[in-house]
């Protein structure tokens, strides 16, 4: 149940690191100017939903980032991830190092890694092929830059 907190937490993080980044006094005027998008587009449907799913979204990444974020995840897949089956080695092997590099910082720099080598390549070719220009993929890249660091970081640190 701890880390299905932790996920959730990351995830609603998400959310939150949103409303900042694309607020008009931020990046959303000029979000809207290059997306395409109106203030009165934007209001209209469904906000309730687009919240829900959005979170769903970022629930997926925060389950995924956590086997990124967290380098004792790759020692448990060697062994099949039953600990119970586990020679007495790896008993030894996470006593000794079951919680180096495991800080915020820490993943808040593999969340960082993970935004700028993974998020902003997809939104960059996605931004090309729908002929949007490098304002919206930086901002939109940004954010998920900015948001993996968070992410990852609480994940790392908490979990």
């Amino acid at each position: 149940m701890h880390t299905l907190l932790i996920l959730l937490l990351s995830a609603f993080s998400s959310l939150i690191i949103g409303f900042i980044w694309y607020n008009p006094k931020v990046f959303g005027n000029i979000w809207m100017r290059e997306s395409g998008v109106s203030a009165e587009k934007i209001k209209g449907g469904n906000m309730a939903l687009k919240i829900l799913v959005s979170f769903l979204y970022a629930f997926f990444i925060s389950f995924i980032l956590q086997y990124l974020v967290i380098h004792q995840t790759g020692a448990l897949g060697m062994i099949g991830g039953n600990e119970l089956k586990a020679l007495p080695s790896f008993a030894n092997f996470m006593s000794d190092y079951g919680t180096a590099f495991r800080t915020f910082r820490h993943g808040a720099l593999h969340g960082f890694i993970t935004g700028l080598f993974f998020c902003l390549p997809i939104i960059g070719v996605i931004a090309l092929h729908e002929r949007r220009s490098w304002k919206y993929t930086l901002i939109a890249g940004g954010y998920w830059i900015v948001t993996g660091m968070i992410m990852g970081g609480i994940i790392c640190q908490w979990m």
